[in-house]
This record gives C-alpha cells, structure tokens and sequence, in this order.
C-alpha cells in the first residue's frame, strides 16, 4: 500500500518530468513504427511478387529478430554513436518481422481468381496491387501492425540504456537510485502506451474486417495516409538527424554521476545563460560516453582520472595523481578534450563482504579473501569485469579465485548483498548505502586500486565557442569532499530525495548559485 502511494506521490510531484519522457517515448516509438511500415510493408509486397526471395528475406529478418536488444544497441554505437538514432535503427530493426511477415501473409491468402479478375479487366500490375491486392489484404496487415506497434512501444523502455530519451529513463534512473516507486511508475506508463495503442489499433482491425462500404481505394488510402502521418510526424518533431546548439551533459548510471549532472546544468545555465541538456544514466559508462564525445554527441560529461588513464588513454600502468599532466596532455593532443573543475573527492573502488562471512572466514584484507574465494560469489557492475584495472587484474594481483560471479546494476547491488545473493562485491568510496550494509570494507593491504579523483572532461571546441563555461565549470574545482559526496547519495539512495534537488541544496550551501 505505501509502495502505491509512493507512486501516485511521485506522479504528482513530478509530472512535467513524466510528460516529457512520455513524449520522447512516443517520438522515438513512432519513428522506429512508421519507418518499420514502410519498408517492410515494401519488403513483404516484393517477396510476394518474387516468391524465391522469400525465404532468405524472412529468414534474415528472423535471425535479426533473435539477437538481443541490449546486443543490437552496443553493436550500432560504434555506426550511429549513442543516444536516439542508434535507438529508432535498433527498434526498426526489430519491427520489421512481423511487418514482413503479415504484408506477405495477407497477399498470398488472396484467392489468385482475384487477382486475375482485376487484370483481365485492363488493370496493370500497380492498379491491381493498390485497388485489389492491398485491400484485401489490409485486415491482415494491419494484424501485423499491432502486434508490431505494441511490441515496439514496450521495447523502447530499454533505449535509455545507449542514452536515449524515453521512459526508459525513469526505470533505469529508479533502479540506479534504489527508487522502486520510479521504477514503477516508469513500467506503468510505458504499459499504458502500448495498451492503449493496441485497443486503438484493435479498433482500426475490426473496422477494416467489417464488409466495407467503401471501396478498396479510399480504405487502402486511408491506411497509407496514416502510416505516412506516423512517418512524417516523427520525423519532423522529432528530429534525431540534428543537433540543437546547447551543452549536451551525459552522466554515467551511477547516483554520483546523476548529481554531479544536475550541478553541471545548474551552473552552466545560472553563470553563462546558455542552455544544458543532460543524458542521464548511460549504460556502459565510458565505454559508450567516451565514443559519444568524439563524435560530437556529447559535450561535457563528470569522468574519473584512472578511468581515464586506464579506459581512455589506454595506459597499463597504474595511475596516481603525480600522472594528472600526463592525463590531461593526452587527452588534448588524442581527443582535443580538457580536463576542468576537479570536484576535489576521489571515489575509488573497495571490496565489501557480507558480515556474516567476513567473521566466518576472519577476511580483513584482500589478502585474507583469497583462501575464502572458491566457497563465495563475487558482484559487480558490467563494467567492472572488462575493465583494464577490473576483476582480471585484481584476481591476478591477489590470487582470487571466486566459485561465482554475477553481473549486477550499481543499485542493485546492496540488495543482492543484503538478501545473500551475493558475497562479495565491489564498492565506492563514496557510496551512499555503505555506511547502512551489513558490509565489511577490507583493506587494500598490496595498494591495487588506483586514484580516482573525479573532474569534467570537456570537448576544446565548445570551450573555443563558449570560454564563459570555463569560469562557470571551474566553480566546482575542490567543493566537494568524500564524505560530502557519500551524504549526497545517501540522501538519494536512502532518503529518497530527488538528484536535482540534493545538487541544488548543495551548490546553494556553498554559495556558488
């Protein structure tokens, strides 16, 4: 009961947020829907004319059907980059089968009597396929359109994990933040979106099934205007081939990164006037942010100096802060990016064992965890276990050898902890919920992890077009301390306080907005 009311609370509370995700989820689902329309109803029309193409068409369009969504995003980043284009290609993509599959269905159920009817009459081919063919057809087509529209408005949910707008963005938001009730309201709204347009779609079915009053032509119109609405209106409102001149911010799916966002934008548009739009929580981190910045996607984005050194630059040794001209030095001649504003807390990694195990075994260090490691599991999030300086390189320094492992979303790792999912798992320094973990940190006793002291990297070229954002970035150089950054999560993670609001309370406290 206090979860519903949690939810209705925050629907309340943050309704212009809901209406703009909700929004962008129907731009980016229209747009994937009505391209996915006219090109696979044009695919399913030209297999049925040249019936030997058949089979391969469907059988690629399936085996495209069959990769996994979070699969078909990474391998388009590196085409598309991140954000919404990769999003409608991706969707689109998987729209297709069932367009393919009902256009040609439809047209190979029509009795060929028919069809010859309509060319002895003097029809050519295309007057008998938009005046006999298609008509005929469209109950079954249109069949195929609500499933495929349906499908599509519930898998745009996942497009927010490349950085993509939709209400995506509140479920992943939720979870990184341990905030069910955003969660939830996110899955509710995306499951009225999709019922709501396959009631209205399920209409459109009956009527075309009805005997017709008018005749195929007007019908067979009627459903092209509206597929070429669904085209246009998408594609004009929209607009994911342009780019609006204003800071685009992208923050990693961490609570940290999604304040440190909020302060950005708070800042930049107090001290220069110009606009900030950030793309919050983008799954991957680095790993698809960094790509995003050399493409020009993204501006600015809060970023970590060993992840720099090792992820970025590619550096194997291992990074202190007496390496920060050599960070920065690279990264202007290799990226023309700058490192401005250095927050001033380093969020570094740690281990944390469930208490109960830490006694068991007596683990104090990371070397005491190396003769209990075959008996635990070991948690982290995806990005830990490819990292240069990740899992490998630590069970290499320590000789650990964990009997499992399990990929796991920052904020979902404290209750995988709690409920014995897991044994083991890494931490932040600055992590909100560690202070309340039935947790054990051990010790560093060999010094592995490396500094992580947290700054912006900023693209040269905006710093070239607007110098103003330097002075206001560089507001932010040493404010905040570890054990501010750790109360700041806290108060989102724990207390349930917004991330905008904490970095307004914050900036505010400080005097600096």
């Amino acid at each position: 009961m206090e979860l519903i009311e949690d939810v209705l609370s925050i629907f309340a509370e943050r309704s212009a947020f809901f209406v703009q995700l909700t929004v962008e989820h129907l731009w980016i689902s229209g747009a994937a829907i009505g391209i996915a329309i006219v090109l696979g109803g044009a695919a399913g029309i030209m297999i049925h004319k040249y019936e030997r193409a058949a089979a391969p068409t469907l059988g690629t369009v399936n085996f495209l059907y069959t990769i996994p969504s979070i699969s078909m995003l990474g391998f388009l980043i590196p085409f598309f980059g991140i954000g919404n284009r990769s999003a409608i290609i991706a969707l689109t993509i998987y729209a297709l089968l069932p367009m393919v599959r009902a256009t040609h269905t439809g047209l190979s159920q029509i009795p060929p009597a028919l069809v010859e009817a309509g060319g002895s009459l003097g029809g050519t081919a295309l007057h008998v396929l938009t005046h006999v063919q298609i008509p005929l057809a469209m109950p079954v087509i249109m069949s195929g359109i609500r499933n495929m529209a349906t499908m599509t408005i519930a898998l745009t949910g996942i497009a927010s994990f490349i950085g993509a707008g939709g209400l995506g963005v509140a479920i992943y938001r939720g979870i990184t933040t341990n905030n069910p009730a955003l969660t939830i309201a996110g899955s509710l709204l995306i499951a009225i979106l999709a019922l709501v347009m396959d009631g209205a779609l399920g209409q459109m079915e009956a009527w075309l099934k009805r005997p017709a009053r008018i005749s195929g032509t007007p019908r067979a119109a009627y459903a092209g205007a509206a597929a070429a609405l669904i085209v246009a209106v998408s594609g004009v409102t929209y607009g994911f081939f342009s780019r609006a001149d204003i800071v685009h911010i992208a923050t990693k799916p961490m609570t940290e990164q999604l304040i440190m966002g909020e302060m950005l934008k708070l800042v930049i548009e107090h001290d220069t006037g110009l606009e900030a739009r950030i793309t919050a929580g983008v799954g991957g981190g680095t790993s698809n942010i960094h790509p995003g910045m050399e493409n020009g996607v993204f501006d600015i984005y809060p970023e970590y100096t060993g992840t720099g050194w090792n992820m970025v630059l590619k550096e194997e040794s291992k990074y202190n802060e007496d390496l920060f001209p050599r960070l920065t030095e690279g990264y202007e001649q290799r990226f023309a990016m700058r490192w401005v504003g250095m927050y001033g807390f380093n969020d570094t990694f740690g281990i944390a064992v469930r208490r109960e195990i830490a006694e068991k075994y007596d683990l104090h260090t990371y070397s005491d965890l190396r003769r209990a490691a075959p008996q635990l599991t070991f948690g982290a999030e995806y990005d830990f276990f490819e990292r240069a300086d990740g899992f490998p390189a630590l069970c290499k320094a320590y000789g650990l050898d964990f009997a499992r492992t399990v990929d796991l979303d920052i904020g979902l790792k404290y209750q995988a902890l709690a409920n014995k999912q897991i044994d083991v798992m890494i931490v932040f320094t600055t992590d909100g919920q560690l202070a309340a973990a039935d947790a054990r940190v051990l010790t560093d006793d060999q010094g592995f992890f490396p500094s992580y002291r947290c700054g912006n990297v900023v693209r040269a070229e905006v710093l070239d077009w607007h110098p103003e954002l330097d002075a206001a970035i560089e507001k932010l150089t040493d404010k905040i301390t570890d054990e501010e950054m750790a109360a700041m999560n806290y108060a989102v993670e724990s207390e349930g306080k917004e991330p905008r609001a904490v970095a307004e309370e914050f900036l505010h406290g400080k005097g600096i907005v």
